[in-house]
């Protein structure tokens, strides 16, 4: 693993792997200790719990720069001519990491800027692109693997699948509460929409889940294996957070901030650092093939 850090000697850039890992890292670490130092609830002047608008700017920040920095790097991956691996597998990261940038953007500006409800938004129309993106290339990078999977593995994802399902729709299934205040308090097409936004979310989420567990499995071991265990890493993340948000806006009162939902943050700094180790791994591999030619 230390291998893939390594810099050649002759770049000087502070634009390399081993500082781009350092500052995800930081990032992630930063967004963590973020969460948990100030995501309580305080009372306001009346008396009502609820957490501190500057803390919500920075949370929609740190998730912001993070996807950010990802579809930055995806992106490169997709202009190298060194990556190993299908470029237009990075291509689709990219402009879905950039694409859930932008929903983020559009979710906060709604959330905190106009005082609505977020959900649904414009925000839901990028997310929708980034899941779709997202799928399809994981798709692709696992079947350029032609992957062959032994009976344990197949139980293994066959399991999660079942696990993941069986969550999903569990806490995709609103109360009592919940469904009276979503009658009452919203219009007719913004209801449709949140049921079949509400839905598309679970199904992807779960298909998601299926595919970064195989593709977790058919990338064990080997020289190109540490990127796409953190692009595994980073969907099962993403999972998470998708999860505890559904089931947190059960109560009509919820607040964005709870600690789960670092791990968008967390998944989109993952994201980032795979496609940084992709560059690097493959960079390393073209150089000892020129030097093989040499000799």
């Amino acid at each position: 693993m230390s291998s893939i850090y390594n810099k050649s000697n002759g770049s000087k850039s502070w634009f390399n792997t081993q500082n781009i890992i350092l500052a995800s890292i930081a990032w992630g670490v930063l967004a963590v200790l973020y969460f948990l130092l100030f995501s309580a609830k305080v009372p306001d002047v009346n008396g009502v719990a609820k957490r501190a608008d500057w803390y919500v700017v920075g949370t929609n920040i740190l998730e912001a720069l993070a996807y950010l920095g990802a579809g930055i790097l995806c992106l490169r991956n997709w202009r190298s001519r060194q990556i190993v691996s299908d470029r237009n597998v990075w291509l689709l990261f990219g402009i879905g990491m950039l694409s859930y940038f932008l929903g983020g953007i559009f979710f906060g500006y709604t959330e905190i800027v106009l005082k609505e409800e977020p959900f649904p938004s414009v925000g839901d129309i990028f997310f929708v692109v980034t899941y779709l993106l997202v799928g399809i290339g994981m798709i692709l990078a696992v079947a350029s693997r032609r992957i062959n999977l032994e009976a344990w593995q197949w139980i293994i994802v066959l399991t999660i699948a079942a696990f993941g399902s069986a969550l999903a729709w569990l806490i995709s299934q609103p109360d009592a509460t919940a469904a009276a205040t979503v009658v009452e308090g919203v219009s007719g097409w913004k209801e449709q929409a949140g049921v079949f936004l509400n839905w598309f979310y679970v199904v992807s989420d779960v298909l998601l889940l299926i595919i970064a567990t195989s593709l977790l499995l058919a990338f064990w071991g080997g020289r190109a294996s540490l990127p796409w265990r953190m692009i595994a890493v980073a969907t099962f993340s993403l999972y998470i957070a998708d999860m505890w948000f559904k089931w947190a806006t059960r109560d009509p009162n919820y607040q964005s901030g709870d600690i789960l939902e670092v791990c968008w943050i967390l998944s989109g700094v993952l994201f980032g650092m795979g496609a940084a180790l992709e560059y690097e791994a493959s960079s390393n591999r073209s150089r000892r093939e020129r030097g093989r030619k040499r000799t």
